[in-house]
């Protein structure tokens, strides 16, 4: 980018800005980083404006900072950090920011990353609009929305966001040890109020689950382990220092359960992920997805209450397709339930990529117990109109599994399912119905 180009002003009210490396033609309204040294002045320089980035690749060492109100960038350019200690783009207490229609990337030998490409933070009325970002593989998140609330996430294609890590769990008197994982989320939202993630594509290509990529980085195997057992670690996973989870992170997850609130997930694309969708939040619509190949299609747990998962399309997962369940985080302020699965078609269940690591203890559909004694019971879910469809010999022994025990699902009402049965039957408890 040139230091010293040439302006000249048309009649028509386009600006002709003549660069080293050619020639632009933008609008006299908009203001353009090209009459800058670098994108970060262009900013400074213009407080609540949104800045165009012309076509081309824009460097840079250090991440780009946006703050206050009604600023942004947009455009054509790509933006390609070359440091891996940095993010690419920062959003911090501003409101109204938009960020459209550009390119994101790091340079290939930085593209492992412990950071994002966007991060946003204690935001309002953020809107994040046909971005690419491409190859930040990350054990965080290519796009994180961090105590934000108003926010939307549209039509963003996220690529290639995953990387081997190692899932350090011997802090947590829960867990007690620490393994080799593939490991990194496509949108993470915490802590924030009133959220759509809307038509995404949130695709992984690179890290594909196969036993030769497992073999190869020794992926499940512990590295560390604490001389007392997690509370709830399986003792098995304990004596064999293995874990077959070692697909970790999500193509899209909202967390911080007694936080996080009404949000929106409608119409994204996800394929090849570890987790599809991943809730630990409270009113959330789940509706018209695709979720393809991933190792779980979607789960809500920790104490996810009044869901709404509808009219969505799960095929090829491997361990369930859908997934209810307490966790760690529920507790009786913070309880699971009161919510809606309906309408959702599941298919070509157990064929995924993961498939050969779970065995046929899989099933569809998986409302459970919790992690800890006293988690309070999954209650009140209603499940209607889903169809479970098998073509061939299903890959599954059980299309429900509800688990048993003092904390068993309560309130669970089943109707107008059109459940392929497994190798086992329908479920492995009869299945209440609804009135």
């Amino acid at each position: 980018m040139s230091r010293h180009p040439t302006i000249r002003r048309l009649q028509s009210g386009f600006v002709v800005l003549v660069l080293g490396i050619g020639t632009l033609v933008f609008a006299e309204n908009e203001q353009s980083v090209a009459t800058y040294p670098n994108i970060q002045e262009a900013l400074n320089a213009n407080p609540e404006k949104r800045l165009f980035v012309p076509a081309g690749d824009h460097i840079i060492t250090e991440k780009i900072v946006i703050r206050g109100t009604r600023s942004g960038l947009y455009g054509p350019g790509r933006i390609i950090q070359q440091r891996a200690d940095q993010p690419i783009i920062e959003i911090r207490n501003s409101e109204d920011v938009e960020i459209r229609d550009l390119t994101l990337a790091r340079s290939k030998d930085q593209a492992v990353t412990d950071h994002e490409a966007i991060v946003a933070i204690q935001c309002k009325g953020l809107v994040l609009e046909n971005l690419r970002i491409i190859d930040n593989q990350t054990r965080s998140s290519a796009i994180k929305l961090r105590e934000c609330n108003d926010s939307r996430i549209s039509r963003c294609l996220v690529r290639n966001y995953m990387r081997l890590s190692i899932d350090d769990r011997t802090g947590s008197k829960d867990w007690g040890y620490a393994f080799n994982c593939t490991d990194g989320t496509g949108i993470s939202v915490e802590y924030s109020v009133g959220t759509l993630i809307e038509g995404n594509r949130v695709i992984e290509d690179h890290l594909v689950p196969t036993p030769e990529i497992k073999e190869k980085h020794q992926l499940g195997k512990f590295v560390k382990k604490n001389a007392v057992k997690g509370g709830v670690t399986n003792q098995q996973t304990w004596d064999a220092e293995y874990t077959d989870a070692w697909q970790q992170g999500s193509a899209i997850i909202v967390t911080s359960p007694t936080s996080s609130d009404f949000t929106r997930i409608i119409g994204n694309h996800v394929e090849n992920a570890a987790q599809g969708i991943d809730l630990h939040s409270d009113h959330v619509i789940v509706s018209n997805n695709v979720v393809t190949n991933a190792f779980i299609g979607m789960k809500a747990m920790h104490g996810s209450r009044n869901v709404l998962i509808t009219g969505n399309q799960f095929t090829r997962n491997s361990l369930w397709a859908i997934g209810l369940m307490p966790g760690a985080g529920s507790n009786a302020g913070n309880f699971d339930g009161g919510s809606i699965i309906a309408n959702n078609i599941i298919s070509d269940f157990g064929h995924g990529d993961a498939s050969w690591i779970w065995g046929e203890e899989r099933s569809p559909f998986k409302f459970d117990t919790g992690q800890q004694p006293d988690d309070p019971p999954l209650t009140d879910v209603i499940i209607q109109g889903n169809l479970v469809h098998a073509i061939g010999k299903p890959r599954y022994q059980y299309t429900v599994i509800i688990a048993g025990g003092e904390n068993t699902p309560r309130g669970l009402r089943f109707s107008n399912n059109l459940f392929h049965p497994g190798t086992q039957g329908i479920s492995n408890t009869e299945l209440p119905q609804g009135d």
